[in-house]
């Protein structure tokens, strides 16, 4: 179980005093270096130097080639050890740390290879600091050596980093609080500017100008990155104004027509927004055009009481006609309807009475009609209706004529929300009505088809 309010700032003197350490202990071992080293070759550095020219009969320019060379496999393989025994530590000390605690944060760390990239940094930061005496006797190889090794540093540091930050941000997308923020987008922007730094000082160790030279040049070269990182800003400044103005979120169902999306987005990075479609094909979509573009979020429905059945059913103009009283008498066998048969048949025929209304044509006064009972029917079933919200808008109208008929329109909304089962809601929902048409002699209207046009002999 996830503990979202536990405190990891024991971790952060841990990893203070272990910089500490490693820094110090390179001094120490940089120190010790020097002062074992006499003037005549001897000492731990010039050991196998010694050996092999007093002993083997090397000449002094093989022997220092050689000796490099031992000293160079020596330091790669205590460095490989350090290297085990650093990231053997780190992983036995956070399983310590799991045991009394309840998060998974540590196992994100070691998912993200956080204590094989902090190990690489210790190790190359040691190596670095004893390069200088392996390679004393070859200044053009030790500052070749040098660069490398330093280069090499800054890139596991921000290695690293980033192993930190994407700990971070795994175990922050299992709180409830950041599983729909666009945490991608943050880490994106935060690692775009440590590379940015990194290349910098890169730079200046090859160079070997002072760091500050280039952090001025970048005044005169910022058109031309902006230019360059153009689509990386605008994402940015995209991402920003999708979560301030908490336009998307992650699990949100939009439609991007212009890009054919239409499904769950999954992952909002800093470039680009990830829509997984409802036919499980993956649509990418540029963050800025989230800001650019219209598009449409259902999470609206999904936060609301209901989802919305929309639909209508064409009737036949030619089929609606007044009720008589034969039809009248018929129809109110029907349950649903037959207390409004009641009051409106009182109600007509009080007030055809009253008006003295020559009822021997129908179409005098007032009348029913068979397509307007049918609407109170279909009104007084959605009311009755189990999977139908009734606290929400539910109505039966009929739209202007086409040249195909009378369209009549359901609109109400489905108390479940989830696809599968709203689509069934809506198919029982009209199964019924298509069955009860009959009923009030009406008629659907659809296209003739070969059976239609068959001749009767």
């Amino acid at each position: 179980m996830i503990n979202p309010h536990f405190d990891y700032t024991f971790l952060i003197p841990f990893v203070i005093t272990s910089y500490k350490c490693c820094r110090t202990l390179s001094n120490k071992i940089h120190v010790f270096l020097q002062q074992i080293k006499p003037m005549d070759k001897k000492g731990l550095i010039y050991f196998f130097y010694d050996l092999l020219v007093e002993n083997a009969g090397f000449s002094a320019e093989s022997a220092l080639i050689l000796n490099a060379i031992i000293n160079t496999v020596i330091c790669a393989i205590l460095a490989f050890i350090l290297f085990k025994v650093l990231r053997g530590f780190g992983i036995s000390f956070i399983n310590k740390i799991s045991q009394k605690t309840k998060t998974h944060f540590d196992d994100y760390l070691v998912q993200n290879k956080a204590f094989l990239n902090l190990s690489n940094v210790i190790v190359f930061y040691i190596v670095t600091a004893i390069t200088d005496e392996l390679y004393v006797d070859f200044p053009d190889f030790e500052y070749v050596i040098s660069l490398i090794l330093h280069s090499l540093l800054v890139v596991f540091v921000i290695w690293a980093i980033r192993s930190l930050l994407n700990s971070i941000k795994d175990f922050l997308k299992t709180l409830d609080n950041f599983k729909d923020k666009p945490i991608d987008s943050y880490v994106q922007v935060v690692m775009i500017f440590l590379w940015v730094i990194g290349v910098i000082f890169i730079f200046s160790i090859i160079t070997g100008r002072p760091l500050i030279n280039f952090l001025v040049g970048l005044g005169t070269i910022s058109a031309v990155l902006l230019l360059i990182f153009k689509d990386t800003i605008l994402g940015f400044v995209a991402s920003i104004q999708v979560a301030a103005n908490d336009m998307v979120r992650i699990g949100d169902w939009i439609t991007l027509e212009k890009y054919g999306a239409d499904g769950d987005v999954f992952e909002i990075n800093l470039a680009s927004v990830k829509v997984r479609n409802f036919d499980k094909t993956i649509t990418t979509i540029p963050t800025y055009n989230l800001i650019s573009d219209s598009f449409k979020n259902w999470r609206g429905m999904n936060q609301s009481g209901g989802r919305r059945i929309k639909r209508a059913i064409i009737i036949k103009a030619s089929s609606i006609d007044f009720l008589s009283d034969k039809d009248l008498e018929s129809l109110s066998k029907i349950e649903l309807i037959q207390s409004y048969l009641k009051a409106r048949t009182n109600e007509i025929d009080h007030h055809n009475t009253s008006n003295n209304v020559d009822k021997s044509v129908l179409i005098n006064g007032r009348n029913m009609t068979n397509f307007g009972v049918f609407r109170k029917y279909i009104d007084e079933y959605l009311h009755s209706h189990s999977a139908v919200n009734k606290d929400m808008t539910i109505m039966t109208r009929q739209l202007s004529p086409t040249p195909q008929g009378v369209p009549l329109e359901i609109y109400c909304f489905s108390k479940d929300k989830v696809w599968k089962n709203y689509e069934y809601i809506t198919a029982d929902i009209f199964d019924h009505i298509l069955a009860a048409i009959p009923y009030f002699n009406l008629e659907v209207f659809e296209l003739p088809t070969g059976k239609d046009f068959e001749l009767k002999m």
